[in-house]
């Protein structure tokens, strides 16, 4: 990881992960990239809810750790577009048996409407 936010050694390996995906908006963000490569405008019509600042400053988070990559394209008007680097390929990946688990304990649970909402998390 290229930049910890917090002080201190990490205790483990969960720790250290969820340094770099703590935050509302990181994991989703990851599964909006995993789908395709994004324009910003994009993704926040992926995220409904959550607002330009936040988005922002999530994106840059995910750029510092190597997780995510900001390409500037020299066009007028401006284009940037965010993809997944490999190492956030890889974090995707890691990620899929605990949307699985999400998926199994909404169903156990008897919620309606978001396991399928879900289902490519």
């Amino acid at each position: 990881m290229a930049a910890t936010r917090r002080p201190g050694a990490y205790h483990c390996g969960t720790d250290a992960a969820m340094d770099v995906i703590g935050g509302k908006w990181k994991v989703l963000i990851l599964w909006a990239l995993g789908e395709h490569v994004s324009r910003f405008g994009e993704l926040r019509r992926m995220l409904p809810g959550v607002t330009e600042k936040v988005l922002a400053a999530q994106l840059r988070e995910l750029e510092v750790d190597g997780i995510v990559h900001r390409e500037v394209y020299d066009e007028v008007p401006p284009r940037v577009e965010y993809s997944l680097t490999p190492r956030g390929v890889s974090l995707n990946e890691a990620l899929v048996p605990l949307g699985e688990w999400g998926r199994r304990h909404i169903l156990e649970h008897g919620h309606t409407g978001t396991a399928e909402a879900s289902s490519a998390r």
